[in-house]
């Protein structure tokens, strides 16, 4: 098999690309890596020696004439681009539309164009809003609530259609909020701890009480993998983490890490828009595909305040 991987610099396609490298669970032949290196995509993320291991190309998504060069090369593409931050999505769309919807419409063109055999599109519970109780199902409306996420969803959208209108092999995952080593520190986990690092306070939106389920993002990786070997040509799969977490005790778990409490709490007026609760049904993933999140909250909290604390150069020039 012949990986593109597109956004393998970022968070989350960083551990992916890592994962192929040093355990191969996809056995592999032949990995390329596309990522436009924005603020989230660094190629310091890979030792010298991993470098070596797989093909580098920098480039934009939107390129149609170098998605189609490198799709040729390829069995399967694992669509990991986009632009993720609600907040800068809130205060700049632009961007979030190009990437998510047009990037992920040039990619699907080439696949169609060149006999790909699949395309995963990865993408986020966020698409499904807000949820007060329960879980959603894979089948539930979208009805996303943020820039960001109906970008998301608009990709989403494209890659169900192509799917149904040409006949090609497509899957779309849906996860809910990872966490762990190399996610660039707008976001709320690596915020904190490089915030308390610092000797800064937790900036706390709101009254604390929004609700997010917390997957490992190496949960995450399995999972999409589970969805490369199994999935079943156009359907959707959503993968969670199973521990559903106040903000507010989110940030006392990470404060406890480092024998601070509540003094450190700083609440900031609240986002805007922003959705209650995430909460995802992995049902389907794990009747199917056998799929099941095994790293415990709180030992994989306790690795990426560790990760944190021991690469200070990584993240303080970033």
């Amino acid at each position: 098999m012949n990986l593109l991987i597109t956004g393998g610099a970022g968070f989350i396609g960083t551990n992916f690309v890592k994962r192929q490298l040093n355990e191969n669970p996809l056995q592999a032949s032949k990995i390329i890596v596309l990522d436009k290196l924005t603020y989230a995509g660094n190629l310091n993320n890979f030792s010298s020696r991993e470098r070596e291991l797989f093909e580098f190309v920098e480039g934009d998504i939107c390129d149609s004439g170098l998605v189609g060069r490198l799709i040729k090369q390829a069995d399967v593409v694992v669509n990991f681009a986009a632009e993720s931050h609600v907040d800068r999505s809130i205060q700049n769309a632009t961007e979030f539309i190009q990437t998510n919807v047009v990037g992920t419409q040039v990619l699907l063109d080439n696949c169609r164009k060149f006999g790909i055999e699949k395309f995963v599109q990865v993408s986020t519970d966020e698409v499904y809003g807000s949820i007060v109780e329960g879980s959603w199902t894979e089948d539930c409306q979208l009805l996303p609530n943020s820039p960001y996420s109906a970008s998301k969803a608009g990709g989403d959208l494209l890659v169900r259609s192509y799917g149904k209108t040409f006949g090609f092999h497509t899957n779309i995952t849906r996860c809910s909020n990872n966490y762990g080593p190399y996610q660039f520190s707008e976001k709320v986990i690596p915020l904190f701890i490089t915030n308390l690092i610092l000797g800064k306070k937790l900036p706390i939106y709101g009254d604390g009480k929004n609700i997010r389920d917390w997957l490992h993002v190496d949960d995450h990786c399995r999972g999409v993998e589970l969805v490369i070997q199994g999935g079943r040509d156009g359907e959707i799969y959503n993968i969670g983490g199973g521990t559903e977490l106040e903000n507010i005790e989110l940030a006392n778990l990470i404060l406890a890490h480092f024998n601070l409490g509540t003094e450190c709490v700083e609440y900031v007026l609240d986002r805007l828009g922003h959705d209650i609760r995430y909460s995802v049904d992995i049902s389907k993933i794990e009747i199917e595909l056998g799929y099941k999140p095994v790293i415990l909250f709180g030992d994989g909290l306790s690795a990426t305040v560790e990760f944190y604390k021991q690469n200070e150069s990584w993240w303080k020039n970033r």
